[in-house]
């Protein structure tokens, strides 16, 4: 029985990764410092770039058209964008320009080991995960506190990402497995089980300790070895497995960080009511091309080899400054649309921190959602409040109202810090307080939060609160 072949001619379109392509998608996220290093060394290779005195994209007075909030526009370079007033649109902002302190060092410019979050993402890209994964799995890296942990709620994350939580929780495990061990850890006896796990040492009885580091920081071994089911040597072996262990994975890589956020956007007050936004020019790279250097040179070119170099310096330099001028006009597309959305935080502050994904952003300004995310990776928008990481201002809904999650964080850490020692608020009582707020939280939600700004119980507060008035 002879199978049947059959030839069938198929026509498609497919989008192919060209190098200079996916270096474009790697310039568009890079810090403000790593993007100095990485054109400090192009202009090291590359002849035909220079150094421009006045910087490539000068600043320009504000526009006050009623579309340019949308982005800037064709031409040269991308202008400060006016973000129109709001209903309630008042109050002045102020917010100093380039300050000359907050440059990079000249080790910034130098080579360094890779950060973790190079270090993930080099793991990411050969997971071979499918492409939602990775994209959730790139913005949990860029998510990543210095020692390794993810501070964040998964559900907040879900919702700004408009994904599922499942979907979350599957990048999140592919995170965990990389290296180094307990990388991407919630808490710490997640971040031990995690290294426990990857040395096949994680049995009932040790998963039993690390649900109870409490009586571990109390020295309760008496209890420790009842609910272990141990004897006096055994838990010792236990508790000296754990001191083995690194309690902050991240720190490993920390030499790599930046310590100063330097703002890649500045929000300042319009002269007729809400916002204006701006690049920081401190930020933007001085490059050009060189042409009268290239017209020289071509002519005292002979060698098929030096035309060939020649050649490549002059595409590389288009390309180069091209793709600056490009990434910075989606950082300010990005940016403004983040302040037109979020402009009562300028006002106001974080409790007027409104719901926001990455999908109502992109939908807005005409980009993909990853487009935005690596945008809001590494970069920050400064204001008189202060200096703020871009992913900040991307908060999932929290209960109905149309509050974001961070507002009503900030709320409760309000309530609770006001609380008087004899009139401790219980989870219950916080949510009736939120609810006459417009805030329609669940007691659990409550708790939830709670626990991610490592507030004590209600119980807790109370006995701490006694112990204070009972000290003279």
């Amino acid at each position: 029985m002879s199978a049947t072949q059959r030839l069938e001619l198929r026509q498609g379109q497919s989008l192919t990764m060209t190098p200079q392509l996916l270096q474009s998608i790697k310039l568009l996220q890079l810090s403000h410092a790593e993007l100095v290093a990485y054109v400090e060394a192009e202009l090291e290779r590359n002849p035909l770039l220079q150094e421009a005195e006045g910087g490539a994209f000068p600043r320009s007075p504000a526009r006050q058209a009623p579309n340019a909030r949308r982005g800037g526009g064709i031409g040269s370079a991308p202008r400060p964008l006016p973000v129109p007033k709001g209903p309630s649109s008042g109050g002045s902002v102020r917010t100093g320009g380039g300050d000359s302190e907050l440059k990079p060092e000249l080790e910034a410019t130098l080579a360094r080991a890779a950060s973790l979050t190079e270090h993930l993402e080099a793991q990411l890209d050969l997971a071979g995960a499918d492409r939602e994964i990775r994209q959730v799995g790139e913005h949990l890296i860029h998510s990543l506190d210095e020692s390794g942990y993810l501070t964040e709620d998964l559900a907040d994350i879900a919702g700004r990402l408009a994904v599922s939580t499942e979907t979350v929780e599957a990048a999140l495990r592919l995170i965990q497995g990389f290296d180094p061990p307990g990388v991407g850890a919630r808490n710490l006896a997640e971040c031990l089980a995690l290294q426990l796990r990857e040395r096949d040492r994680l049995d009932p009885a040790m998963e039993t300790l690390l649900g109870r580091l409490d009586l571990v920081a109390r020295h309760d071994f008496a209890a420790l070895r009842r609910l272990c089911g141990v004897d006096a040597e055994d838990l010792a072996d236990m508790l000296a497995e754990l001191r083995r262990l690194e309690p902050k994975p991240g720190l490993a890589f920390a030499a790599a960080s930046v310590d100063v956020l330097v703002p890649d956007a500045l929000v300042r007050a319009a002269p007729g009511g809400g916002f204006t936004v701006e690049l920081n020019p401190d930020t933007l790279p001085r490059i050009l091309l060189d042409r009268t250097y290239h017209a020289q040179v071509v002519q005292s070119v002979k060698s098929d080899k030096d035309k060939v170099f020649l050649s490549e310096c002059l595409q590389n330099a288009h390309w180069l400054t091209r793709s600056l001028d490009q990434r910075a006009r989606t950082i300010l597309k990005v940016a403004t649309e983040i302040v037109t959305r979020q402009e009562a935080f300028f006002r106001e502050g974080v409790a007027a921190l409104r719901p926001l994904t990455l999908k109502a952003v992109a939908e807005a300004i005409g980009m993909h959602e990853s487009t935005v995310s690596r945008v809001a990776a590494n970069k920050a928008i400064g204001s008189a409040r202060g200096v703020f990481p871009m992913k900040s201002f991307f908060a999932a809904a929290a209960g109905e109202g149309g509050h974001s999650s961070e507002a009503v964080r900030y709320r409760i850490r309000q309530l609770v810090e006001a609380e008087a020692p004899d009139a401790v608020l219980s989870d219950d009582a916080i949510a009736q307080k939120l609810k006459g707020e417009g805030m329609e939280i669940a007691r659990r939600t409550v708790a939830k939060y709670r626990e991610i700004l490592r507030i004590p119980s209600s119980a807790d507060r109370r006995r701490r609160a006694k112990h204070r008035l009972k000290t003279p």
